[in-house]
């Protein structure tokens, strides 16, 4: 049986004092989503990351975290709790300043989907690898494996921008023993035209819609089973 819990929805502060009411709010609110349902789960993952493990624009069940829940509950997933502790707005300064508090419940695995909003700002990729080699540090650290889901370039910043960007996850990947998924809207393409991706998209044209969020899950469903047999393997 699957079984979800969600951190609160916190809104992103990038100054000093909303960094750190962040992280104080989110320390007493993390202890809430340890309910006995999720805390006697056989396997505990953390979907780590931004707008879109938070489910922005979405219903609740119809965000990434529920819907990939559903989706290992029906291909061999056993009594697993997926956390969502997505944050809409999030960079990787973000999330390296909120992962220790973050898994200071106890999880078996992270899922961790940074980097868009950095991207989207056009931020400095070698600021970005330092942000979620930190990320990584503290996952390893704590004896966690972990899924890195890299996300998509626009061409707006030119060629050699897209490289750089594009080797943070393939390079981080193999430095830290992590499962590589190379782009997280990767379950979006399967043959489709632009205007067919399109389709999948919310008005933004960035977060998918509720049929794109089952196509993500559907590509990125094994990859997370990958993960959950390195977590079963450690036992």
């Amino acid at each position: 049986m699957i079984r979800t819990s969600r951190l609160p929805l916190l809104r992103p502060g990038y100054g000093v004092i909303a960094a750190m009411r962040n992280l104080l709010v989110g320390l007493a609110l993390l202890a809430a989503c340890a309910t006995p349902q999720t805390a006697g789960a056989d396997l505990r993952i953390l979907a780590f990351g931004d707008s879109l493990v938070q489910g922005y624009g979405l219903p609740e069940d119809q965000g990434f975290v529920p819907r990939l829940e559903a989706w290992l509950a029906s291909n061999g997933g056993a009594d697993i709790a997926v956390t969502n502790a997505g944050v809409s707005g999030d960079t990787t300064a973000g999330g390296l300043a909120r992962i220790e508090w973050a898994l200071a419940d106890n999880f078996d695995a992270v899922i961790v989907v940074l980097g868009g909003n950095d991207m989207l700002r056009g931020l400095d990729p070698a600021h970005v690898r330092a942000n979620l080699d930190g990320i990584l540090d503290v996952t390893d650290a704590a004896g966690l494996p972990v899924l890195l889901a890299g996300v998509p370039v626009v061409a707006n910043y030119g060629e050699a921008y897209a490289n750089d960007f594009r080797a943070i996850f393939r390079d981080l990947a193999a430095e830290h023993g992590s499962v590589l998924y190379p782009s997280f809207f990767a379950g979006m393409g399967g043959g489709r035209s632009p205007a067919e991706v399109m389709e999948l998209m919310q008005p933004d044209g960035i977060h998918p819609n509720a049929e794109g969020v089952e196509a993500i899950v559907a590509g990125i469903g094994p990859s997370v089973l990958e993960l959950v047999e390195i977590v079963q393997s450690r036992r």
